[in-house]
């Protein structure tokens, strides 16, 4: 009987350390990684304006080009080209880019009519944008983004310095009313911390193609898409996983440099682009796959014991106190860093966001176990 009474009693000490290791870990995630972005100052802009070739890969994006195109056509850089790669497409795209090339000398185009079979997704016209253009700097972007400034192009470019081949930019949304639009931000401004602070402590794995940069010989040499080519998507992210290193990879945060873009309108596309988005991670190098897993397993536990013991009425003010220190913490180094990327007015809802983004990503990650997303856009 007593044996019985001291194996119950050892239970609540046995999920506390669990729990408390399960916490430490998280505070390291945030004082050691994190805090890089929070903390960051981005130098000063050389006066380098070396010519950048900024490459966009539409298919049907009329509407997008049209909007778009001129401001980034109108940066107020130098020397630049803006080289469009119309995709197979069937609207009235090819018009539009004819139209606009004889408006301005900075625009040209690359017509493709039809996809090699062994590419897929987006990699095949990106490559020929890439390996056509005039310069070895070259500045990704989508069709449906748009440049925060007329400096966009000289701020990206400004980072190029002490040896540095690869520039990682940040693309937010572009704000509105709703729980749907704040989910997408609040995604994709995590997202960004993360990358970006992996990057400042010289861990760079991947990139967004809506606003990244990169050296057109690191192209050649990296043998471009090649070594994930049947991969649908992973144009932007995986080639960064496979190229960057400390030493060749910068990261750009001045808000002259964001390129906005519009967000899903609906709950399943939205989604849909997530599930496409976690094919690509299963390919990153075996460092990157065990530190990110390692934070949301031990982010997914964290919260799963917590609300075990409090609900079992288990050492409830010491997990209440571990809750309450880990939130101040979000808001003493996420805060600055979703302040950095313009999304101030998220900050008070991360605890919240959080949660529900967890349980999201945790559904996505099951049902892609299960079925693969087939559509690269």
């Amino acid at each position: 009987m007593l044996d019985r009474l001291v194996n119950l009693n050892t239970v609540p000490l046995g999920l506390l350390i669990l729990l408390t290791c399960l916490f430490l870990i998280q505070i390291i995630y945030y004082l050691v990684i994190f805090i890089r972005l929070a903390r960051y100052k981005q130098p000063q802009p050389l006066a380098d304006k070396k010519g950048i070739s900024v490459v966009i890969c539409a298919h049907n994006e009329y509407y997008n080009l049209k909007a778009n195109l001129p401001l980034i056509l109108e940066q107020d850089y130098p020397e630049f080209e803006v080289l469009v790669v119309n995709h197979v497409s069937d609207d009235e795209t090819g018009y539009l880019l004819s139209d606009l090339q004889r408006e301005y000398t900075k625009l040209r185009s690359i017509e493709i009519h039809e996809d090699l079979n062994f590419f897929t997704g987006k990699k095949f016209p990106l490559a020929i944008g890439i390996k056509s253009a005039k310069y070895d700097r070259v500045l990704l972007t989508d069709a449906d983004c748009k440049p925060a400034s007329r400096n966009w192009i000289s701020s990206m470019q400004s980072a190029y310095h002490n040896g540095k081949e690869i520039v990682l930019g940040y693309s937010p949304y572009s704000k509105s009313k709703g729980l749907l639009n704040r989910l997408i931000r609040f995604d994709t401004a995590h997202i960004a911390t993360q990358y970006l602070s992996y990057g400042l402590a010289g861990i760079p794995y991947m990139g967004v193609g809506r606003n990244l940069s990169y050296l057109k010989s690191l192209f050649y040499d990296s043998k471009g898409f090649i070594p994930h080519y049947r991969v649908r998507s992973g144009d932007d992210d995986l080639f960064i996983n496979r190229a960057a290193r400390k030493s060749n990879t910068a990261v750009m945060v001045h808000p002259d440099s964001f390129t906005i873009s519009e967000p899903k309108k609906t709950f399943s596309h939205w989604i849909l682009q997530k599930r496409r988005h976690f094919t690509t991670a299963v390919h990153y190098r075996f460092l990157h796959r065990f530190m990110l897993g390692l934070y949301t397993f031990d982010l997914f536990w964290y919260f799963v014991l917590s609300v075990l013991m409090l609900a079992l009425n288990y050492s409830v003010i010491p997990v209440l106190g571990m809750f309450v220190l880990r939130m101040a913490m979000q808001y003493l180094i996420l805060a600055p860093c979703f302040r950095k990327l313009g999304e101030k007015d998220l900050v008070f809802f991360i605890p919240l966001l959080e949660i529900v983004l967890l349980c999201l990503n945790s559904g996505v990650a099951v049902v892609n176990v299960f079925r693969k997303p087939k559509k690269w856009k």
